[in-house]
């Protein structure tokens, strides 16, 4: 099916997201959407999908022009979606989502769960996606539960499968996954729209690549082009790809952790035995494929894991026992992974989540009154030294875009007085544009004298930023060795090997 989009326009009071946006995509064609977060990537797709109505334009399909209402429009006339936060019922099993909406029935009115069975497990079959029809999407690691997206557009007939920044929550091996995915959906004639920021995924799957900035497309690219000249496109600028990051000159260790280990809800060890330090003035980062306990282990650090043995000391004091509040007010500063769930409020605004966490505290209240003209104006500055994009300082952070909101934790977390930095996955979901300001800051903190621990499942990531490297798999450390090691070494190290060649450090 051949999808068509013709000078199509999108306003939300003042500010134009989308200016006469113009998209041709042939049948069978992967056509990757690229452009920094906040471009209008999103909402564009969000018009077709008819989320959003369009203020101008009009949306074709085989040169017949659509109008829809809303998703059940287009979800009719053959168009899919696979959203980057999933729209999944965790506690349905997955015949159960993909029926949901679209109830067949049997005599009697009863729901045909036999007949959503059977589809899941012959669209699984097409596709090889192994996927069980009666497991709970709860039970699903990520990378199945993309995959029940997938299934249930296809099972409405969906000629226009649209994936919305779809390898954001993805390991790089289901990120591979996904884009043999794809090529399989192409082969067999599915139309692809493809929204994403990531430089190397659309050289590797796209046919023709559209470049979106600011709201307008600014240009057509080959996947033949190089990263330099799509960040340049997609930013209006120059891109340094690279970390501008001298040698680390650390000091003493501030961070001491010994012989750590948490036990999950479950009861199960998910991190073992751990030990390490951190010294002021480098960057220790944590490479590891998500799930071997990356997460456990810098929530204990932040006092998030009621369940842990061994020892956590800071500039000397215990934190291990306290409570997170201790361990804010101990100078440490946290992204979390998760940063609409656990970083942000969605329904403050840009300055109420500017002071979370200190409230309470002057300079932000005097004698139990909000200082309204104080927070004003170090929200305003906070905007500005981190080029958060956005309306004002009273915009709800839930309608930032990904790397707008991150850039608000990060102007938070970096406005403490710091005696640690704990950024975990500090880039996941963010444009080129993003990645490179997010990570100079962190090259500023480290430059500061502050410890910083960075975990990472993008090997590109640890590779530019760390001055030593911890590996862990299955919740243990394989070894700590130098920024410069080869990334096959790494490789090996996060199966769980530890080459005998290799020289680990302390």
């Amino acid at each position: 099916m051949k999808l068509e989009l013709r000078g199509v326009t999108k306003r939300f009071g003042t500010l134009i997201a989308n200016d006469h946006i113009d998209l041709i995509v042939e049948p069978g064609e992967i056509h990757s959407l690229l452009g920094e977060n906040g471009a209008g990537k999103s909402t564009l797709m969000n018009v077709l999908y008819g989320l959003y109505q369009a203020d101008q334009g009009e949306i074709l399909l085989d040169d017949v022009v659509q109008h829809f209402a809303g998703p059940g429009d287009a979800m009719a006339a053959g168009i899919g979606m696979v959203h980057q936060h999933f729209m999944l019922i965790p506690v349905f099993t997955v015949a159960e989502n993909v029926m949901l909406g679209h109830e067949d029935t049997k005599f009697g009115g009863r729901l045909d769960l036999a007949g959503a069975r059977d589809k899941v497990r012959e669209i699984s079959a097409r596709f090889g996606f192994h996927v069980d029809p009666d497991a709970l999407v709860d039970d699903l690691p990520v990378g199945v539960q993309q995959r029940v997206e997938i299934i249930k557009a296809l099972s409405r007939d969906a000629k226009v499968l649209v994936f919305d920044e779809p390898t954001a929550v993805l390991t790089p091996q289901e990120t591979d996954e996904l884009m043999e995915i794809m090529r399989q959906l192409k082969a067999s004639g599915t139309s692809i729209v493809f929204i994403t920021h990531k430089l190397r995924e659309v050289r590797e799957v796209a046919d023709r690549i559209t470049v979106i900035r600011l709201g307008k497309v600014v240009g057509q690219a080959s996947p033949t082009a190089t990263n330099e000249e799509l960040a340049s496109m997609m930013v209006g600028r120059a891109v340094d790809l690279t970390v501008a990051k001298g040698p680390a000159h650390p000091g003493p260790a501030a961070l001491v952790i010994e012989h750590l280990s948490v036990i999950d809800t479950r009861n199960q060890i998910v991190v073992n035995d751990v030990s390490f330090e951190v010294h002021e003035g480098e960057i220790l980062a944590i490479a590891g494929v998500q799930g071997n306990g990356q997460t456990e282990l810098t929530e204990a650090i932040m006092g998030l894991q009621p369940k842990i043995t061994g020892s956590i000391h800071l500039d000397g004091k215990t934190l291990r026992g306290g409570s997170v509040r201790r361990t804010l007010d101990a100078g440490v500063g946290f992204i979390p992974e998760d940063r609409q769930e656990d970083g942000l409020v969605a329904e403050f605004t840009i300055a109420e989540n500017l002071m979370l966490d200190r409230a309470d505290k002057e300079p932000f209240v005097k004698f139990g009154t909000l200082q309204l003209n104080y927070l004003a104006q170090f929200a305003a500055e906070k905007v500005k030294e981190f080029d958060i994009r956005a309306q004002g300082i009273t915009t709800h952070v839930g309608r930032l875009s990904g790397g707008n909101q991150q850039k608000v934790v990060l102007a938070r977390e970096l406005s403490r007085d710091l005696r640690l930095f704990v950024a975990a996955q500090p880039t996941r979901g963010l444009d080129v544009g993003s990645i490179e300001f997010v990570h100079t800051r962190i090259v500023q903190a480290r430059d500061a004298g502050v410890p910083v621990i960075v975990v990472s499942t993008e090997l590109d990531e640890v590779v530019a930023l760390a001055d030593r490297i911890a590996v862990m798999y299955r919740g243990s450390i394989v070894g700590i060795v130098p920024g410069d090691t080869p990334r096959a070494v790494l490789g090996l190290m996060m199966a769980g090997e530890l080459p005998a060649s290799v020289k680990a450090v302390a």
